[in-house]
């Protein structure tokens, strides 16, 4: 990964690039920022730019064996930890999850090479597991610490790569938190989060945060441009509704029919709360507890953004900028159910079933009971 090939964020580039002209490299670096903003390539491309061969002045040269060894992400100097859920089979037997394991170390070399802008739930999804809660396990903790105590094989450093460090299992926390205090010589750790407040925070304390801010709309447009070939309202509706998220503007960009069908989903259940028909509420609530706990929690997020666009046009007689022609109509409708007296209580509900489901609530019950709390919200 070259710098020049992430979307935007030429500040945190060029302190990046900094630290290692002026041999200020920290041992321990947290990259903190919302989802979509390039943290993960950011660190990707940092690491490359450390171990090149032939440094240029502003990136990797990107073509001595380093640069085309980290462009497969298989240099043996950089290492992976990344959330991962044990899978159990249909006849009952269970397959322990492991970083370090050959084929999920070759699934999520393909699917960063494939989006190097990768998501929590596209990154479950793609190993089949998206019904489950991952964790960063302490098995690999161990194995990482195992290969750390090793020479490089190749360059000056060795890089460790922590993707979602929030997902870190709690009895992980305390063999990393050991390494970090006391690290290998020439040991690089480029940790990644979204949620640094749900980090351990003696882990916290031993990282030198690196802010990712949320890519302009200017930069994200230029990138949609060289990409795709759509037309200009259809690249300015993406870059508005993805505010600095360049992995939901290419979303939207691609919407696909299974993504249209979310807001389907998500009005139809507000009317069946309105009305209210339990019946049909207790079919719904089964029809989404089958579905993993990430999609629950996108679910949930999803209609968070559109209650507040309901609430701006209805209270604030805002325009829905941010949605699509054909959506509008029933949102015209559904935002006037929306106003001071109920709009920060369902807010807030939204919000605790989302904690619940992060931390394993049965989504029967969850839904169920959100649901009894909406159809008295939405009458007040």
């Amino acid at each position: 990964m070259l710098f020049r090939e992430i979307v935007g964020q030429s500040e945190v580039k060029k302190k990046l690039i900094q630290t290692v002209k002026e041999n200020r490299i920290s041992h321990a670096q947290l990259f903190t920022g919302n989802e979509g903003v390039g943290k993960l390539p950011l660190a990707i491309a940092y690491a490359q730019y450390v171990s090149c061969e032939n440094r240029q002045g502003d990136d990797s040269c990107g073509v001595c064996a380093s640069c085309i060894k980290y462009e497969k992400l298989i240099h043996p100097d950089l290492h992976f930890l990344f959330p991962i859920a044990n899978i159990t089979s249909a006849s009952g037997s269970t397959t322990k999850a492991s970083c370090f394991n050959p084929d999920t170390l070759q699934e999520w070399r393909n699917s960063v090479q494939a989006n190097p802008y990768l998501e929590l739930n596209e990154w479950l999804e793609n190993i089949e597991i998206e019904n489950k809660q991952a964790t960063i396990n302490a098995k690999d903790c161990n194995e990482i610490i195992k290969i750390l105590g090793l020479k490089t094989y190749e360059s000056e450093f060795k890089v460790v790569i922590i993707w979602m460090l929030e997902k870190l299992y709690h009895s992980a926390a305390p063999k990393l938190l050991k390494i970090l205090e006391e690290p290998p010589d020439k040991t690089l750790f480029l940790l990644i989060s979204e949620n640094p407040e749900q980090v351990v925070k003696t882990i916290l304390s031993r990282t030198q945060i690196v802010k990712v801010p949320r890519i302009s709309d200017e930069d994200i447009r230029s990138a949609l441009k060289k990409k795709y070939d759509e037309s200009q309202s259809k690249i300015n509706y993406a870059v508005n509704l993805a505010d600095g998220n360049y992995f939901e503007a290419v979303n939207i960009l691609s919407k696909s029919d299974k993504e249209k069908s979310d807001f389907n989903f998500l009005i139809s259940w507000l009317r069946l709360c309105y009305k209210p028909e339990f019946a049909k509420i207790s079919d719904w609530v089964d029809e989404i507890s089958k579905t993993g706990r990430e999609r629950q929690k996108l679910f949930l997020n999803y209609a968070l953004h559109l209650i507040k666009e309901c609430f701006e046009h209805n209270g604030c007689s805002m325009e829905f900028s941010n949605i699509e022609e054909t959506e509008k109509e029933v949102l015209e409708n559904f935002s006037k159910l929306i106003n001071v007296k109920n709009v920060l209580k369902i807010y807030e509900e939204l919000n605790t079933a989302s904690f619940h489901i992060e931390r394993n609530a049965y989504p029967k019950i969850l839904f169920m009971d959100l649901s009894i709390k909406m159809a008295h919200l939405l009458r007040l």
